[in-house]
């Protein structure tokens, strides 16, 4: 029999739509080879660091006084960072945030709320489900591709025909997507934008930096498009997962309508001082991005010959098939001092790109796995 009492204590107090829900996060454990949250295995070069406690140095003595509300210097340095591919962005075209989950909630916040709808396509980033939930946004999961060969993709008609049947406020399209790494055609950004004609659509390019050459770029699709917007992160190129930086490029207009749900000096002095010295180095702290991705693609390549179903990644990670059971592979790896990423998909786990050294760690162990860690051969053996 259902037990239909009220709960007690203080979860009697908590929303009735966050009652059993679990809070995001990953194991953060000493192991040889953490590759479960997309870090950049590689520190901050000395020379940043030394930039960093100067900048540091000047901003302290400050803390006094609240720190400059609309991050102007900041901002400037990334609309130049942005306009590095070609594409010019205006500063006021710029906000930023306490990482990207920041701008996110900001974006929800905004144009989200109880009686809105926001839809992503599942299996995509968690956070964007979450955070539409707790600012009371109905969420949907739309469909990805199933298909043999287009697994995990979208197609601009099948895109469009979901959001115009759901007629939504937010739409959210990761590219590169996590957690499959596959990246997003124009066309189908194109398509959705059209398709949603009341909706903002957020391009979450967080992985932006590491796709593969000619792997097209939202930023492109700016001009003209008012309710266009593309998010980016310091926290996987830059190396500054830790620095808690993220921001987005958009309409000055849309840009200005986040002022209204931001809290009062919403980004620390420290953090702006870091965020300013990272970008003056900005060459330096992208050194290590070919790296990765050549490890990257050693990881596709060498799952293939272990008979693992790799997904082509333009992302810092891959995500691999054809695990009898996922759960119990995570676990193995582990015991073996290897953390990957249990993304919940059946047959697969994640793992990141991390040092040549850090990635043979995880080969090897995954290769000294018996055949009961394969899909099809569990009962066999």
């Amino acid at each position: 029999m259902a037990d239909d009492r009220p709960p007690s204590g203080l979860r009697s107090l908590l929303r009735d739509d966050l009652r059993g829900e679990s809070p995001y996060g990953a194991p953060q454990l000493a192991v040889r080879a953490a590759l479960n949250t997309n870090e950049n295995s590689y520190p901050v070069p000395p020379e940043v660091v030394a930039d960093m406690l100067a900048e540091l140095g000047e901003t302290l003595p400050g803390l006094n006084r609240y720190p400059d509300r609309e991050f102007t210097d900041l901002r400037s340095a990334l609309a130049a960072y942005l306009s590095r591919g070609g594409e010019p962005i205006d500063p006021v075209q710029v906000w930023a945030g306490n990482g990207s989950n920041e701008v996110l909630l900001h974006l929800l916040q905004a144009f989200g709320g109880p009686g809105r709808r926001a839809i992503g396509f599942t299996p995509s980033y968690s956070m964007h489900a979450i955070i539409a939930t707790t600012t009371g946004t109905a969420w949907t999961h739309g469909r990805r591709s199933t298909e043999p060969g287009r697994l995990f993709t979208l197609a601009a008609a099948d895109v469009a025909e979901q959001l115009g049947a759901l007629d939504p406020h937010l739409v959210f399209i990761c590219s590169p997507n996590n957690p499959t790494g596959t990246a997003v055609g124009l066309d189908v950004i194109e398509a959705a934008y059209e398709a949603a004609p009341r909706a903002v659509v957020v391009v979450d390019e967080a992985y932006a930096e590491f796709a593969r050459p000619g792997t097209p770029n939202a930023l492109t699709l700016l001009a003209g498009r008012e309710r266009l917007v593309v998010t980016r992160t310091l926290s996987k190129a830059f190396a500054l997962a830790g620095g808690r930086l993220g921001y987005l490029a958009a309409d000055p207009e849309l840009v200005d309508l986040l002022r209204l749900v931001r809290m009062p000096y919403h980004l620390s002095a420290p953090s702006q001082a870091v965020a300013r010295a990272a970008l003056r180095h900005t060459d330096m702290m992208l050194s290590t991005v070919g790296v990765v991705k050549a490890q990257r693609d050693r990881l596709v390549a060498e799952l293939t010959a272990l008979g693992f179903a790799p997904v082509p990644s333009d992302a810092n990670f891959v995500l691999f098939g054809g695990l009898a059971d996922a759960a119990r592979t995570w676990q193995a790896l582990l015991d073996a001092g290897v953390l990957v990423r249990d993304v919940g998909i059946p047959h697969y786990l994640r793992v990141t790109a991390g040092t040549p050294e850090e990635t043979t760690a995880f080969l090897d162990a995954l290769a000294a796995l018996g055949p009961e860690h394969h899909l099809g051969t569990e009962k066999a053996s």
